[in-house]
C-alpha cells in the first residue's frame, strides 16, 4: 500500500484521517480537528512512529503531534505554512495539494483555535501542553 492507496481512502470513505503503520496496517478515523492523533499519541504513540499518513487538513497543532509521534510521511489536502515549518524541520517527507497562510475555524471567519494557540510554539514539545489544554477545555464544555 502507498500515499495514493491512503489518499484514495481518505476521500472515498470521507475520512478525517488515514494511517499506515510501519507494520502494515491501516487505521481510519473520522472526527475532526486533532483529538485522534492527540489520543494516538498520549495512548499508542508506538502507532504513529515510522507511520505514513493521509490526512484532509493539516495545521500546526497536527503537525506538531505528528512530529512528535516520528511519523516518517505525510500528504494533506490542505496544509499550513506554520505546519510545513514545523514537518520540513523534523525531516517529514510532506505533500499537500493546497498550502494557506492559516487553518481557518469550522465558521470559516478566523483562524482555527488550535492553530492560534500553537503559532508561538518554537518547537513541537512546546506546543503539546497547549493542545492538551485546549483538548481539556472541550471536553469539559461537551459534558
Amino acid at each position: 500500500m502507498n500515499i495514493d492507496d491512503l489518499i484514495r481512502i481518505l476521500h472515498e470513505n470521507k475520512l478525517s484521517c488515514v494511517i499506515l503503520t510501519k507494520d502494515g496496517s491501516v487505521m481510519q478515523y473520522h472526527r475532526r480537528g486533532v483529538i485522534d492523533l492527540y489520543e494516538l499519541l498520549r495512548d499508542a504513540p508506538e502507532t504513529l512512529v515510522g507511520a505514513t499518513i493521509a490526512d484532509k487538513v493539516v495545521g500546526r497543532g497536527a503537525a506538531a503531534l505528528m512530529v512528535l509521534g516520528k511519523i516518517k510521511r505525510l500528504h494533506t489536502g490542505v496544509l499550513s505554512r506554520l505546519a510545513l515549518e514545523l514537518l520540513q524541520r523534523a525531516g517529514i517527507e510532506t505533500t499537500y495539494d493546497t498550502l494557506v497562510d492559516n487553518i481557518t475555524n469550522r465558521s470559516g471567519d478566523d483562524i482555527c483555535p488550535v492553530e492560534k494557540l500553537t503559532s508561538k510554539a518554537q518547537t513541537a514539545q512546546e506546543a503539546l501542553p497547549l493542545i492538551k489544554q485546549f483538548i481539556d477545555k472541550m471536553a469539559a464544555i461537551n459534558k
